[in-house]
């Protein structure tokens, strides 16, 4: 907390000496006791010293477990516990990056010994574990010509978890795994879809046997369907710096837009029977192995609420792309299809779908489009963005292009495209 000048008074000593002069020149007294009070101010104000700001800090929460989008109030309280006045003393509570006070987050007061002051305002909660930063304390004296800074530690967290809720539907493609579920294969067994007939073996059920084509040709068949399978699916996000852009400030990023997403394909594939997983392209390791059952779905919620690869604000650290793909390659489990969720700013994420079709997972790309067209440059990363899309379409990767609003009705489109 050392203590430095504030430059306020830079400048009044050459005017004094001025105005002091223009007065003996003059022979106007005014002039020459105006000259002598500024001499006198600035002589204080050299002599002035700030005091050490000894603050005890309080920070409480309204709710420090909301649900995304409610409204949380937070109040802070100071208390001088030091034994000299504070005359002029500024405070500016650390507010997490990913959250936006809706008042002023600082407080403009004096404080002698003993005495308090008490600064709340309003945040809207977002999905994550926020951590709030020191509050910072600007201490000056009576004539502003010094000041001290201090930073004091207020622990407070508030970990605001998303609501698992399920997107659409989203069509995954044929594959073959042990368990029973939704997914078509070609492998015939039990299930609702026909899948071929063959000559009546003894033993199967009578409600099997193709009764119309035994009353045409007097032979008896058996009739097989289609056999359903699980998937073993795992969520992928592109959580790179690079991918933390939004068309606008105020509105969420691509990386928040595509967690929502996530969180909810996550639970639509859980309740259709399947196996779900989760990992992150991003500068901090997050491995989540598919599974299935309500520990697997707690488990999945508190990650996507606290982990620091998914969090609201890009995080520090150096993203190794070749080390990443090829630990995430050796994580996938053999049959496991791939649903990756990035904007595709960049030719990485684009790369990443690409190779990892190429080692023999089916890909589906869930683009959140962070573009507009409000600059020329914008409008070049839009359309390279397109290009992006149209070369992963040609490579056999299906892209939803989610442009804005709900995804459910891209989905909808998606899945009639696709089946059409």
């Amino acid at each position: 907390m050392t203590p430095f000048d504030t430059n306020r008074w830079v400048g009044v000593d050459g005017a004094a000496l001025l105005v002091g002069a223009a007065g003996v020149l003059a022979r106007r007294p005014a002039l020459l006791l105006a000259s002598v009070v500024g001499l006198a101010a600035l002589a204080a104000a050299r002599i002035d010293e700030a005091p050490a700001p000894t603050l005890d800090v309080e920070r409480t929460l309204s709710d420090d477990a909301p649900d995304p989008g409610d409204e949380v109030t937070v109040t802070v309280r100071v208390r001088n516990v030091g034994d000299r006045a504070l005359p002029d003393l500024r405070l500016v509570d650390g507010v997490p990056p990913a959250l936006s006070a809706e008042d002023p987050a600082r407080l403009g007061t004096a404080l002698r010994p003993g005495a308090g002051a008490t600064v709340s305002y309003r945040i809207t909660a977002v999905r994550g574990e926020h951590n709030w930063e020191p509050l910072v304390a600007i201490s000056r004296g009576a004539t502003g010509s010094r000041e001290r800074t201090a930073e004091i530690d207020a622990d407070t967290t508030m970990q605001c978890s998303p609501e698992l809720s399920a997107t659409a539907d989203l069509p995954l493609r044929g594959l073959t795994t042990q368990f029973s579920g939704r997914v078509g294969t070609d492998v015939p067994g039990a299930g609702l879809e026909f899948y071929a007939t063959r000559e009546y073996r003894r033993g199967d059920p009578v409600s099997r046997i193709d009764w119309n084509r035994y009353a045409r040709t007097g032979s008896l068949s058996t009739v097989q369907f289609r056999q359903e399978r699980a998937a073993s699916v795992v969520l992928l996000v592109d959580a790179r710096e690079a991918a933390y852009v939004a068309p606008e400030q105020g509105v969420p990023n691509a990386v928040e837009r595509g967690v929502d997403a996530a969180t909810g394909a996550f639970t639509a594939l859980l309740e259709s029977g399947d196996q779900v997983g989760i990992a992150a392209l991003a500068p901090t390791e997050c491995w989540l192995p598919p599974g299935a059952g309500a520990a697997h779905r707690a488990r999945a919620r508190d990650l996507f609420a606290t982990h620091p690869a998914l969090a609201p604000t890009p995080g520090d650290g150096r993203y190794y792309a070749s080390v990443e793909l090829r630990r995430l390659r050796n994580r996938l489990p053999a049959d496991a299809q791939v649903l990756v969720f990035s904007p595709l700013v960049d030719d990485y994420a684009a790369k990443v779908a690409r190779r990892i079709d190429a080692y023999g997972h089916l890909v589906t790309v869930v683009s959140p489009d962070p573009t507009v067209e409000s600059t020329p440059g914008r409008r070049l990363a839009r359309i390279e963005r397109e290009n992006r899309i149209s070369r992963l379409r040609r490579a056999g990767v299906r892209v939803i292009d989610w442009a804005e609003g709900a995804i459910d009705p891209e989905i909808e489109r998606a899945s009639a495209r696709w089946s059409g």
